[in-house]
């Protein structure tokens, strides 16, 4: 491990030509999310790719550009955390499939930040308390942030909302609402074996339905809090929706009768109602059994107060685009947020921490 690790801080950033400071990045894993997320490094005028870390060995000695998609980057994937480390990034963009909090602390504590699209970290007092505590001294040592964020949970739950209600003097309810129309998504694996379209309704259990409470109320609590309208609990329920008819879609026929939509619903209860509410409908088709809003893909937001708001967010890509166009809506905040993280005070930082992200375009 190199010797600046634990006692030295991180060299300030070699300033660009434009007097801009230029940080560098390693991408970690390269998944949809982490493929779109390098790119957007490549192509960044203050970012420079540093490495790319990679879990398959397949991949591992590959041009980082060659893996997203472009020419040649001179950069090479590998799957040791020691040469990461040794390159002594600036900034990890960390998107995994699952988070190992032992690699997360190994950076924090070589003085890495690290942004990322797990939702771990999107409000330190929902983590489990243990776990907080391990990252907050791998911050303080290392002088290091960690933040979270991504389109949803981040964007949609936390920066729109707070820009919302920054014209608000009072707030009754607010509630965001997600559709994604899956009918064009190829991906059988993810449709039919994770969220489990296609089955019998009785084969969708509760823990399934309800995961919302986990992903969803953290980034809820954390907007309720910087409010100063803390909740008194969460609530979290699921529904499910079947095809009176089969259906054919591209990831594979999804025969009558077994499940063609799902609804998750959280909500952050104060003072006995709801006052923050998300809600997501994901479908393959809008040929169901259920009386459900839906939507074309994207979101609606509902203010309700003193000054009431009534906002659509839509994805004008055409369905058969979509799942190439969707990762960035999560990747490139992750990306922009890199400089703001870069420069804030160690710790776990929030939305609610951190200044606004500005995307730098050119």
């Amino acid at each position: 491990m190199p010797e600046r690790l634990r006692d030295e801080p991180a060299a300030r950033p070699e300033d660009g030509r434009d007097g801009r400071p230029r940080y560098r990045v390693v991408q970690w894993a390269t998944g949809n999310i982490g493929t779109r997320a390098m790119r957007a490094v490549l192509e960044h005028p203050t970012l420079t790719l540093a490495g790319a870390y990679v879990h398959s060995p397949d991949k591992a000695g590959k041009d980082a550009g060659e893996l997203c998609g472009l020419g040649p980057a001179g950069v090479a994937a590998t799957g040791d955390v020691g040469e990461i480390l040794a390159l002594q990034p600036d900034c990890v963009l960390y998107m995994p499939r699952a988070c190992d909090f032992d690699t997360v602390c190994l950076l924090l504590e070589a003085g890495v930040n690290i942004v990322t699209t797990r939702g771990e970290f999107h409000r330190p007092d929902s983590m489990d308390p243990d776990v907080r505590k391990r990252v907050e001294a791998a911050c303080r040592r290392g002088g290091a942030s960690i933040h979270s964020t991504g389109s949803s949970p981040g964007f949609i739950t936390e920066a729109v909302p707070l820009v919302l209600t920054s014209i608000q003097r009072r707030l009754d309810r607010l509630t965001i609402s997600e559709f994604a129309d899956l009918s064009e998504r190829d991906s059988p694996g993810l449709l039919f074996d994770v969220m489990g379209f296609g089955r019998a309704p009785a084969d969708m259990d509760a823990r399934r339905l309800s995961h919302g409470r986990v992903s969803f109320g953290p980034s809820l609590e954390l907007l309720a809090d910087t409010l100063g309208l803390p909740l008194d609990r969460l609530e979290a329920s699921g529904e499910v929706a079947t095809a009176p008819r089969t259906v054919r879609i591209a990831a594979g026929e999804i025969p009558a009768g077994t499940v063609a939509g799902q609804r998750i619903t959280v909500s952050g209860i104060r003072d006995g109602r709801p006052l923050l509410r998300f809600r997501a409908t994901w479908y393959c088709t809008t040929d169901l059994d259920a009386d459900w809003d839906v939507r074309d893909t994207g979101w609606h937001i509902a203010v309700e107060g003193d000054t009431p708001l009534d906002v659509d967010l839509r994805f004008p890509v055409p369905l058969d685009r979509m799942a190439a166009t969707t990762p960035g809506y999560t990747a490139h905040r992750a990306v922009n947020a890199v400089p703001i993280v870069c420069a804030a005070e160690p710790g776990i930082r929030t939305t609610a921490d951190l200044p606004q992200i500005v995307a730098a375009l050119g």
